[in-house]
Formats: structure tokens, C-alpha cells, sequence
């Protein structure tokens, strides 16, 4: 049996698509937020209008791309593991730019990258390594 196919791995794969899919629901409620307050006349910036769409429009790549590394595939784990600890930094780390958005904005999207950051201490686990040897 492969180490793809043990149910420790199997379960730690199980529990980061659980963490993509929270994620990506957090996005869709800060672009949800952004919208309605933009309703009420408290039109957001057109950084936040952006940065609310794209997360949420990555939201899908990233549920795909840790499913198919769920399935074997060592292209989409490195993604993974890459994405999973680099965005959580970029992304808390504009929003840390004086003047960019309100306190609010950027407290829900450092709540929506937590998740991320929960893949990334998954995938950097000995099951899913164990699972994509290093090849030279």
C-alpha cells in the first residue's frame, strides 16, 4: 500500500479540504460584507472590492488543487504547501500597510487565511510528506 493510501494520510487530506472549503467561505462572506455595506452607503475601496473577488474567485483552484494532490498528484501538493504558507503572509502583510483598508476589512481577511495556515501545518505533516518523497 502507498503512503497516499494510508488512512492517516488519508484523514490529514480529508481534514485540509475541510480547511480550503472554510476558507473559501470566508471569502465569500467578506465579499458578501463589502457588498452590503456598499448597499448602505459605506462603498468599500477598490483594493478591497478586488482583493474580496479574487480570493474568493481562488477559493475553487485551491479546493481542486488540494483534492488532486488528495489523489496523488506531487504538482499539486507542492502547490499546496507553497500557497498554504505564503498566502496567509502576503495577504496579512498588505493589509498591515497603513491606510489600505479599515481594521475590519483586514481582521476578516486574516480570519479567512487562518485555515490556510492549518493546511499548511497539515501538509507539512510526516503522513502527506511521507506520502510525496523527495525524487532527485
Amino acid at each position: 500500500m502507498s503512503t497516499i493510501d494510508d488512512s492517516r494520510t488519508h484523514e490529514a487530506f480529508d481534514l485540509a479540504k475541510k480547511w480550503v472549503t472554510l476558507s473559501g467561505m470566508i471569502c465569500g462572506i467578506t465579499l458578501a460584507t463589502v457588498a452590503v455595506l456598499s448597499i448602505v452607503d459605506q462603498p468599500g475601496t477598490t483594493f478591497m472590492w478586488a482583493r474580496a473577488v479574487i480570493l474568493l474567485a481562488l477559493a475553487p483552484v485551491l479546493h481542486r488543487m488540494i483534492v488532486r494532490a488528495s489523489q496523488g498528484s506531487r504538482r499539486s501538493f507542492e502547490r499546496m504547501r507553497t500557497i498554504s504558507v505564503t498566502m496567509p503572509i502576503a495577504i496579512i502583510g498588505v493589509d498591515l500597510i497603513p491606510g489600505i483598508c479599515p481594521a475590519w476589512y483586514a481582521v476578516m481577511q486574516a480570519i479567512s487565511v487562518l485555515p490556510l495556515i492549518a493546511v499548511a501545518l497539515i501538509l507539512n505533516g510526516s503522513g502527506p510528506r511521507a506520502a510525496f518523497p523527495k525524487t532527485r
